[in-house]
C-alpha cells in the first residue's frame, strides 16, 4: 500500500527556511517520480517541484518557474523521504504543502503536476512576519 506522509511545516518569516520531509512507504523511491504541490486558501493547486527515478544521478529534479533557485527537492533513499527545502521564502509561498506519486518511472517529470494518484494529508506552510 502506498503511503505518503508529509511534515516539517510551520511558520517562518519572510526570507528564512524551512524544511519539509515527505515519508513514502509502499514503493521502490528510486524507481518512481515524486512531486509537491500546493494549495493556498481560496486558490487552485499548483505543482511546485518534482524529482524523477534515481538513475544513478539521484534524480532530475524540476520547479516551477517562481521557486527556481529558492527551493530544492531531494531523495534519501535509505530513509524513503523526499526533501523539499524553501529558503528565501515569501508570503506568496503560504499554502498547504502535500507530496505525490502516480508511480510513474519517468527520467525527467512535470513540476506543474498537482494532481496524483497518491498523495499525503499535507503540511501547512505560513511565511509571515
Amino acid at each position: 500500500q502506498v503511503q505518503l506522509v508529509e511534515s516539517g511545516g510551520g511558520l517562518v518569516h519572510p526570507g528564512g527556511s524551512l524544511k519539509l520531509s515527505c515519508a513514502t512507504s509502499g514503493f521502490n523511491l528510486d524507481y518512481y517520480a515524486v512531486g509537491w504541490f500546493r494549495q493556498a486558501d481560496g486558490k487552485d493547486r499548483e505543482g511546485v517541484a518534482c524529482i524523477a527515478l534515481n538513475s544513478g544521478d539521484g534524480g532530475t529534479p524540476s520547479y516551477r518557474d517562481s521557486v527556481k533557485g529558492r527551493f530544492t527537492i531531494s531523495r534519501d533513499t535509505a530513509k524513503n523521504i523526499v526533501y523539499l527545502q524553501m529558503d528565501n521564502v515569501n508570503p506568496e509561498d503560504t499554502a498547504k504543502y502535500f507530496c505525490g506519486t502516480d508511480l510513474r518511472m519517468v527520467v525527467t517529470c512535470d513540476p506543474l503536476i498537482y494532481e496524483y494518484d497518491n498523495w499525503g494529508q499535507g503540511t501547512q506552510v505560513t511565511v509571515s512576519s
